[in-house]
């Protein structure tokens, strides 16, 4: 394992989140197989616009990695590559900032060919206005973290070559989100509600995405855990026919090449009926991480979906003194079977919230119906009436269900 410094400044700007963030850095420090063997932390109105430390903290942060025998410094902060240099200069090590952390972890995560192809998309733009003054960390060192996929390129890879290998890529996943467009209008056709896990990292989504669906998605107590998205089927007890994605966590300070990049993937989340903000009940910064992601929600434009909060981890936290900030909301622990019925029974309630009810009467002859309208609409009751050799259907249904219109039509007949 590489041994890592941490170095973070605090200013006016990031003061309230700065604590958080850098807790967060050593998480994805050690996600990204290192292990940290120091922290540096200045605090001063502004970042050093050269070198992001003062002079002296620079200084001190050399003489740092030499008494550790430390292999990279990990910055808490975007850096330019004329930063990377000047502070490289100084300390002698590898130099990497917070998103060239976050797309090295991404690059061991993707395993699908698309998820491989974003995470390069991503890397390259990156690397793209960085090449100059790259090459010290990269030819000297070639490899480990903030290296990793196309990092570990040359500085002789020059910039037309990097803007050719983007347009390719930008090629190739055309076809892939293409491929996926058809696949969400299917479902859309199909009448199939469809739900969507959102949260931030490690909150649970994948946990609970394996809970409803019985299926054994990689569900592990690490950053980004999931990366490819997952979409499944599952069947309300009701009949009524839902899919469930699974995407990427969110972040702070989540990379715009990433959000970028990723855009095909987070599509999958922008089309669904119902989103789940999954957030971890346990955690210290519970209020920076729900707005993290209700801000993300906003600049990809899903402040329009419904969402559910569901606050996850019950069963390590004191319920009597949990109190819920976000509405509506339900708390369950993903580990534990009632949860799941608590969290079934929360989505039922939203689904009807957002379908229209119904009342529908059917001939006795097309009870046969009844099997596909249940799995398209959430029927609250089928009573048969006798006298009238009749079946009246009571439920909640999609406002653009055929079974309204149906209903509508058969009004207007009669």
């Amino acid at each position: 394992m590489e041994k890592v410094i941490l170095v973070g400044v605090e200013t006016q700007e990031n003061f309230k989140t700065f604590e958080e963030t850098m807790t967060e850095l050593g998480n994805l420090a050690e996600t990204a197989q290192g292990e940290v063997v120091g922290e540096m932390i200045q605090r001063r109105q502004s970042i050093d616009r050269r070198t992001i430390l003062g002079k002296g903290k620079l200084l001190e942060l050399s003489s740092l990695v030499n008494s550790v025998e430390a292999d990279t410094v990990v910055f808490n902060h975007e850096l330019t590559a004329r930063q990377a240099r000047l502070i490289e200069e100084e300390v002698d090590v590898k130099v990497v900032d917070r998103v060239q952390l976050i797309l090295d972890i991404f690059a061991m995560r993707a395993k699908s060919k698309e998820g491989q192809l974003q995470v390069e998309l991503a890397q390259l733009n990156y690397l793209l206005p960085r090449l100059v003054g790259q090459g010290s960390s990269l030819s000297r060192l070639g490899g480990g973290i903030g290296t990793r996929g196309p990092g570990e390129t040359k500085l002789e890879t020059d910039r037309r070559h990097i803007r050719h290998k983007v347009t390719q890529i930008k090629r190739e996943l055309k076809q892939t989100e293409e491929h996926r467009e058809r696949n969400r209008q299917k479902r859309k056709e199909s009448a199939i509600f469809q739900i969507g896990l959102i949260g931030y990292t490690n909150a649970g989504k994948s946990t609970i995405m394996n809970l409803l669906t019985d299926t054994k998605t990689y569900a592990e107590d690490q950053l980004f855990a999931t990366l490819d998205p997952l979409t499944k089927k599952w069947p309300l007890p009701n009949g009524l026919e839902t899919t469930l994605t699974d995407t990427v966590g969110f972040i702070q300070d989540l990379p715009t090449e990433l959000i970028e990049a990723f855009q095909s993937t987070l599509e999958e989340s922008r089309s669904v009926d119902l989103l789940l903000h999954v957030v971890d009940s346990t955690s210290e910064n519970r209020d920076q991480q729900e707005e993290t992601v209700v801000e993300l929600m906003e600049t990809l434009e899903m402040n329009h979906i419904p969402v559910l909060t569901v606050y996850n981890k019950a069963d390590l936290i004191e319920m009597e003194s949990f109190v819920p900030t976000l509405y509506p909301n339900c708390l369950i622990s993903a580990f534990e079977e009632a949860g799941k019925d608590i969290l079934t029974d929360a989505i039922i309630k939203q689904i009807q919230e957002i379908f229209v009810s119904f009342e529908l009467v059917l001939e006795a002859k097309d009870a046969y119906k009844l099997t596909q309208m249940t799995r398209e609409v959430l029927i609250d009751s089928y009573d048969y009436m006798e006298e009238d050799n009749e079946y009246v259907v009571r439920g909640y249904a999609n406002q653009n269900s055929k079974w309204l219109t149906k209903n509508n039509t058969e009004e207007e007949n009669y």
